[in-house]
């Protein structure tokens, strides 16, 4: 039986002990484990060096990794300076979509494979954006808040104050991945007529309408953003894009921030051009004191919780652990990711 030197660079989300189960299901591989426990979610992710998204842990993985061979993170900053300490290393999993906190580059110089673990919160995010959907749909913090002042507001029965429903509403899925799909699935159960725009999907399933962006933001009741964000799609959600939407709308964003301009987002919930609107993700996170994100009407918030559920972090290691038993038997995993 093999012994492989392997560092579980987890956190308090993706925790090591879920790694290390994972990891123990491969057959015929005796792991030697080391760990590091980075500090996120407690201590926010933010740029390390050349990385995005990580923990500022350099210090403590260049001290981890002598003659570590495998190393499994979800937050470690994997940057020049940390794999120039990593002469053994081998093969990286990043426990996430894609691996912003790795120097791809660096490591692909050294010989070093990297790969991610796709689809691990595409159950959970997509859950989310629907649960953000028929709250703001519903008004749900209003309603909450009046209960929590001790009113009891029958009047918001009264057709100019409640709510709609997704029964019969056009939604417009911006973005058909993992997560689009899914939130696609569940709007078609509830009796949703459901669109989509998205460049690189050239027939959609059954029940579905691949339709161009000008024309979904026409005809949809619910907007909901599902694209990754690139040079291409920064800020494709701006003031002309709302306007066009029918009034009273409702847009949602669980994908990236710099999907959308709050700005002129908040002035169609003031003005009611919006008649809702719902977010996971922020162009600041955390939102700054004084945004007016904060005072604005019609709002649902959460702070990028999306994919924060346990089964995220159990799936996380499972697609770990697939990833690392492909690359140990001379095969490419699933997730891996050119330079």
């Amino acid at each position: 039986m093999r012994t492989v030197k392997t560092l579980l660079a987890g956190d308090h989300f993706v925790r090591n002990d879920l790694l290390a189960a994972a990891l123990g299901n491969i057959p015929d591989v005796a792991f030697e484990f080391r760990e590091v426990t980075l500090p996120w979610p407690l201590t926010p992710y933010g740029r390390v060096a050349e990385v995005d998204e990580a923990s500022d842990a350099e210090a403590q993985l260049i001290e981890a990794l002598a003659g570590v061979e495998l190393a499994v993170t979800q937050m470690g900053p994997f940057t020049e300076r940390v794999l120039d300490a990593a002469p053994d290393l081998r093969f990286l999993v990043v426990c996430r979509g894609g691996p912003v906190n790795v120097n791809v580059a660096a490591a692909a110089e050294r010989g070093i494979a990297v790969a991610s673990t796709p689809g691990r919160n595409a159950v959970a995010a997509a859950e989310h954006a629907v649960a953000l959907t028929m709250g703001a749909l519903r008004n749900l913090p209003r309603l909450q808040r009046t209960l929590e002042h001790g009113e009891w507001r029958s009047d918001l029965y009264a057709y100019d104050e409640c709510g709609g429903e997704l029964d019969g509403s056009t939604v417009g899925l911006v973005g058909y991945g993992a997560i689009g799909q899914r939130v696609a699935r569940v709007m078609l159960a509830f009796g949703a007529r459901v669109l989509v725009a998205d460049p690189y999907v050239e027939q959609a399933p059954e029940g579905i309408e691949l339709v161009e962006l000008d024309e979904l933001l026409r005809q949809a009741d619910v907007v909901s953003l599902h694209a990754r964000l690139t040079d291409q799609t920064r800020g494709m959600i701006g003031a002309q894009q709302i306007a066009a939407m029918p009034r009273g709308a409702v847009l949602v964003n669980t994908a990236r921030g710099g999907l959308l301009d709050y700005d002129a987002t908040v002035d169609a919930l003031e003005s009611g051009q919006l008649g809702a609107a719902a977010f996971d993700v922020f162009p600041s996170e955390p939102v700054p004191a004084g945004s007016r994100l904060l005072t604005a009407p019609n709002i649902v918030m959460t702070p990028h919780l999306a994919g924060a559920t346990r089964q995220t972090a159990h799936r996380a290691g499972s697609i770990a652990a697939e990833a690392v038993a492909a690359f140990l038997n001379g095969k490419d995993p699933a997730g891996l990711v050119r330079a």
